[in-house]
Parts: structure tokens; sequence; C-alpha cells
């Protein structure tokens, strides 16, 4: 499941967020209205001179498809990229001929051009929204030569000289085209975070299942403990009968040696839960470190376990699969890129509990470390190993800050080679015996 959001296309997952159409509905009520009003201002409170029939047709225009999407589709309906592409150009064209026939760039209203193309962007596929983006540069271009005056008093000419259209239009064109991208990033992080934080859940849920699968063994050996007793009763009261009879002599007995079988197993299923209740909840930090490295060491790597502080005392924690599965994750990131060795360093105090985690790799490049933590950061220096910072470590470090601890990552230079990863918590946050 982490592979394959990681490596979800871009525009399945803004197929994922759809846009919904009851907002832009609203959206374009809005527009109607201010539309609506400003015409309203200029022609009957200002007098000044527009065209005002066309005026009001093309606002016409724009509210009846409105209406006919309002009472056509559910408020909950979810448009499609092909429809919401539709949509935005239609806005994007009704609102140019509007401009277009009150004074083109010399309307003050011309930058809301920029509103449809920065709506695509923030929720669209890149491919319509740069179809949309090309469609705009054009229209503002035809809006440079609109031969339509700006409405204005009476017998007063506004001529914008051309080097002020042309600054107009840069000042537009530059405008779109950042807020654009600005809006397309913000949104395709919101994604990529949205879909990480799904597939940290995903993780989570799976070794909670696990952990909790010896609690639903007992429960099953329990359920089947009785039908089971009753099958062996009957296949002993039937061995007895039968021992004499040649024909069923063999199978009575392997039918009696099979429940024997199943309770035997019914048994070991049934001690899961009472080992779990008596030690496995619990266990000392030192435990919880050796259950965690221990799959880590069969990979050719040198791995070393070091505790600086005594264990007399040690911090006594819950099994958290937050925790050792975020921990599990960064020895494994450490064992994928060390040349030689990785260290695991358990140190603890009255106030703090740390993990440090090292290798003897090449280390963070300075543009990774300064975005590790984010989803889909996929690259370490050394290229000869598969796997890297990606989801994984983007999961881990989640986790992991969810309990309470705080990540720091960086170089081991100038002393050795290699990367260091920190991972500290408050010691109440961890040892079970301080929340009593």
């Amino acid at each position: 499941m982490v592979d394959h959001v990681e490596s979800m296309p871009e525009e399945d997952r803004h197929n994922s967020r759809r846009l919904r159409l009851q907002t832009l509905i609203r959206l374009r009520w809005l527009a109607v209205g201010g539309q609506a009003l400003t015409v309203f201002i200029v022609a009957f409170w200002l007098k000044f001179p527009l065209p005002l029939i066309a005026s009001i047709l093309l606002i016409v225009a724009l509210a009846s498809v409105n209406f006919y999407l309002m009472i056509r589709y559910p408020p909950t309906h979810r448009i499609a990229p092909q429809a919401a592409f539709a949509l935005l150009g239609f806005d994007l064209l009704q609102l140019c001929a509007l401009l277009f026939i009150t004074g083109g760039l010399a309307n003050p209203f011309a930058a809301l051009v920029c509103v449809p193309v920065i709506i695509s962007f923030a929720s669209q596929p890149i491919r319509y929204s740069m179809v949309l983006i090309v469609i705009a540069m054009i229209c503002i271009t035809i809006l440079a030569v609109s031969p339509f005056p700006l409405p204005w008093f009476g017998g007063v000419e506004i001529n914008v000289h051309t080097v002020m259209q042309f600054g107009v239009w840069c000042s537009i064109a530059s405008t779109m085209a950042f807020a654009a991208f600005y809006a397309y990033r913000v949104s395709m992080e919101a994604s990529q975070l949205a879909d990480a934080l799904a597939a940290t859940e995903l993780v989570l849920q799976r070794e909670k299942h696990l952990s909790q699968l010896d609690g639903l063994a007992a429960a099953a050996a329990h359920e089947l403990g009785t039908p089971l007793a009753t099958i062996s009763v009957v296949a002993k009261e039937m061995e007895r009968e039968l021992k004499d009879d040649d024909r069923f002599r063999e199978d009575v007995q392997l039918l009696r040696s099979q429940s024997e079988r199943c309770r035997d197993i019914l048994r070991r299923l049934a001690t899961l839960s009472a080992e779990g209740e008596a030690h496995l909840r619990r266990l000392p930090l030192s435990s919880m470190m050796e259950e965690i490295v221990a799959p880590h060491r069969e990979f050719g790597i040198k791995l070393e376990l070091i505790e600086k502080s005594a264990r007399k005392g040690e911090p006594v924690t819950d099994r958290n699969a937050g925790i050792m599965y975020g921990l599990g994750n960064l020895i494994e990131n450490a064992v994928d890129y060390a040349r030689e060795k990785v260290t695991v360093t358990v140190e603890y105090d009255q106030r703090r509990v740390r993990i440090t985690v090292e290798d003897d790799g090449e280390g963070y490049s300075p543009d990774i470390l300064t975005r590790i933590g984010e989803p889909y950061v996929t690259k370490r220096q050394r290229e000869d190993r598969a796997g890297g910072l990606g989801l994984g470590l983007f999961i881990a470090k989640t986790l992991l800050e969810r309990s309470g601890a705080s990540l720091s990552f960086e170089n081991r230079a100038p002393e050795s080679a290699g990367a260091r990863v920190r991972v500290e918590w408050p010691r109440m946050l961890v040892d079970a015996h301080s929340t009593k």
C-alpha cells in the first residue's frame, strides 16, 4: 500500500480530490452578483456610457449556466477534470468578453482574469491548467487591443498609452503565472501530504492489528474448545465400540489423534494471550531495542547496540506499534546506506530517553538534509542501493513525533563519514512506571 501511494501518478492525486460542483456554483454566483452590481453602479449611479445590453446578456448567460447546473446536479456532485476545464474556460471567456466591451486592459477589473486560472491550478490536473493559462494569455493579449473605450464621464475619453497597455499586460501575465505556480505547488504538496498521512494510518493500523492477533487467537481457542472436546469424547466412544472392527478401527484412531492434535494447537494459541498479558504488553527499553534491532542483523552489515546507561532503573515501555515501526524504519534506512557498520546508542536519565542511529555511509546531501521529513523525498547521495528517504521515512518520523519524540537529522562529519539520527523523548512519555 505504501508503494502504491508513493508511485501514484500526479494526475490521479488531483482526480482523487475532484472539485465539488457546489463550491464552483457559489463562486460563480458571487461573480454574477459582483458583475451585475458593478454594471448597475457604472450605468445608473455614475451614469457612464457603456454597452449595457451586451453587458447584461453576458451576465445573464453566466447566471443561466449556473442555474442549470444548480438544478441539474446534486450539491455533493464532484465534477470530472474535463467538465471543470469546460466550466472554468467558459467563466474565463465570459469575463474577458465583458472586459473587452468595457475598455479591455484599461478596465481596473482586468486582473480578475487570473481567478479561473488560479482555481484550475489549485484543483485540476496540470495538463488542463496549462491549456487554460494559454487561453488566458491569448485573451489578455486581445484585451490589450480592445477598440471599446473605458466607461467614463460623458465627453471625456481616456486614452491609455501603448507603453502603459504593455505594462498592464505584463503585470497581469506575471501575476497570473506566479499565482498559478504558487497555487499548484501548495495544492500538490497538500495532496502528497494527505496521501502520505493516509499511508501512515494504514501502516499503524496494520501494526496494531498484528499486535492484537494474540487476543483473537485466544478467543478462537476458547470458542472452539467446547465443540472440539465433544468431538474428542465421541471419538473415544467410537474407538471403544469399534476397536474389534477392522473396517473402522484405523479411521477412528486417526479421528481421535487429529482431535488431540487440534486441542494441542488451541492450547498453544490460548497461551499467547496469557503471555501477552503477562510480559509482552510492557517490556524494558533494552528488550524493546533488541526486538527492533534483531530483524536487521542478517544483511551483511555489522549492527552494534550500545547501552550507555545502566540497566538498573531503565524505563519500562508499553508496546507501542508506532514507536517500534518508526525506529525499525530508521535502522533499516541506516543499514541500506551503511558501508560496514551501523551503531544504535541508547541512553537515558531521569528526564529524557535518547536513541541515536548512526551509519558509516556517505551521509545526507545538503539539499536532502534541509527537506528530510517531507513525503516523497527519495534521494540520498548513494545511488547503488534501493529505497531511500521516501515515504517510509516520512511515516517513521510522523509516528515517532506522535509518540512525543523530537527528531534531528545530521551528518557525522567532520569526525567521521556517515549520517546520524537522534530520537529523544521526555522520559515520562515512554516510561510506564512514571505515568502511574
